[in-house]
């Protein structure tokens, strides 16, 4: 256990010194299992891992939607999502900062990731909302808030990842994480009226004429919303897996980009270049993962915290409530990929071993993932905002989020203790 607990702390060590993550976990792994196994069972091991993950038919989904993801961004949906979310809450005080919560959950819908989201959607939102003379820590709240749904709603690189790590189907998580989702937008929602009937300077009074016509702005992204729920509704029904599905969502992203002409030969291939490019990154970070979970499994760490776990008393909700802090101090410094992957090899076992559904544990691990993406000091979504409008200060950031902080830690105490919220759907389609 002596050699999982250093190979443990050499990952930590390395990306100290700035070593890239795939390479602190793989070298991590591969040492640890070198003196574990011996260096030639541990050479095969590394051979025989990365050949795995390279020709996984789950992880075939990685490239697919992260392909869609793109021709969705480069065909110009985004502006169309928040006008159709204008349309309908722009009425109400705070409501361009409603929008773009919708908006986040629309474009999260097909794209998967939280900086992407975050980035794309403040891009058109941020201007939009100073432009009205709202405050500026209640639209970059609302932007990094809104852009952490992009881990939740499917398609999510997160839980195909989680997925892969802990062997759980792609399409359960994927339906589990919808309700979640949905349920942190409302929160998000619900807690910018507090605010702004609070606070009313924040948000001033909506100009009605300004707001597009509730019909013309949904007419923009109604074609969206059917490839969404062509995708979901596919892997929901049992039509097809969640591949297939991914298959699906590409053709049916280069189809709307192409009848809206909003799509060049220039704007397919960069899309695809940069699928492949992401995708073979996360790869490579995935093949160093499994080598340092094979180290907690062979070195019997895992099954040690299980039996600490077991023999120490502790209720099974309390383990998950001190899991779930040790996640929300962790997420404040460590990358959303990161933590998952150094934490899920350790907490899995634990977790499974009280009887708690995987399926269930992954939400919860993703929705605390996202807190850490809007949690200062280090939350990166909140410098993705920093970035796109330098003009507002930290601090006014780190004030601005602290309200959708309050939704998530509603969100989560419903998640651990109603767990049917998460687990609805999925158990609906056995």
């Amino acid at each position: 256990m002596l050699v999982a607990v250093l190979s443990f702390l050499a990952v930590f060590l390395l990306l100290g010194f700035g070593v890239p993550l795939a390479v602190s976990l793989g070298l991590s792994g591969f040492l640890g299992l070198f003196f574990i196994i011996g260096p030639k069972a541990a050479g095969v091991m590394v051979a025989q891992t990365a050949f795995d993950i390279a020709h996984s038919y789950t992880l075939a989904v990685l490239p697919l939607f992260l392909f869609m993801a793109n021709l969705i961004s480069r065909a110009g949906i985004v502006g169309a999502l928040f006008d159709a979310s204008a349309a309908f809450l722009g009425r109400l005080r705070g409501g361009l900062a409603m929008s773009t919560i919708a908006g986040c959950a629309g474009f999260g819908a097909v794209c998967g990731s939280s900086l992407a989201t975050a980035a794309t959607m403040g891009s058109v939102t941020l201007p939009q909302m100073k432009r009205f003379n709202y405050d500026d820590g209640l639209s970059a709240g609302s932007v990094a808030a809104g852009g952490t749904l992009g881990i939740l709603i499917p398609p999510s690189i997160l839980l195909v990842i989680y997925g892969e790590m802990t062997e759980q189907s792609i399409g359960d998580l994927f339906m589990a994480g919808i309700l979640p989702g949905l349920l942190g937008a409302v929160l998000y929602i619900i807690a910018i009226a507090i605010t702004v009937r609070v606070q009313p300077h924040k948000a001033p009074d909506p100009d009605i004429s300004s707001l597009p016509s509730r019909w013309t702005a949904l007419g923009g992204v109604w074609p969206v919303a059917l490839l969404f729920f062509l995708v979901v509704g596919g892997i929901y029904g049992g039509v097809f897996s969640a591949t297939e599905a991914a298959a699906i969502g590409v053709v049916g992203a280069l189809l709307i980009g192409l009848l809206r002409r909003d799509l060049s030969l220039s704007d397919i291939i960069g899309s695809a270049y940069e699928a492949v490019a992401l995708t073979a990154a996360l790869l490579f970070v995935l093949i160093g993962a499994t080598l340092l979970s094979n180290v907690m499994i062979y070195s019997g760490l895992a099954q040690a915290l299980v039996d600490i776990v077991t023999m120490s008393g502790i209720p099974p909700y309390g383990a998950i409530v001190v899991i779930v802090l040790i996640y929300l101090v962790l997420g404040c410094v460590f990358d959303s990929l990161a933590l998952m992957l150094l934490t899920v090899p350790l907490f899995a076992p634990i977790v499974a071993g009280m009887g708690f559904d995987l399926i269930w544990f992954g939400i919860i691990v993703a929705v605390a993932i996202e807190v850490g993406m809007i949690s200062p000091p280090i939350g990166m979504n909140l410098f993705i905002i920093r970035s796109i409008q330098p003009d507002i200060p930290l601090s006014a950031i780190y004030r601005g989020i602290v309200p959708f902080l309050a939704a998530d830690a509603v969100r989560l105490a419903i998640l651990i203790f109603v767990p049917a919220v998460a687990l609805v759907l999925p158990h609906t389609m056995r």
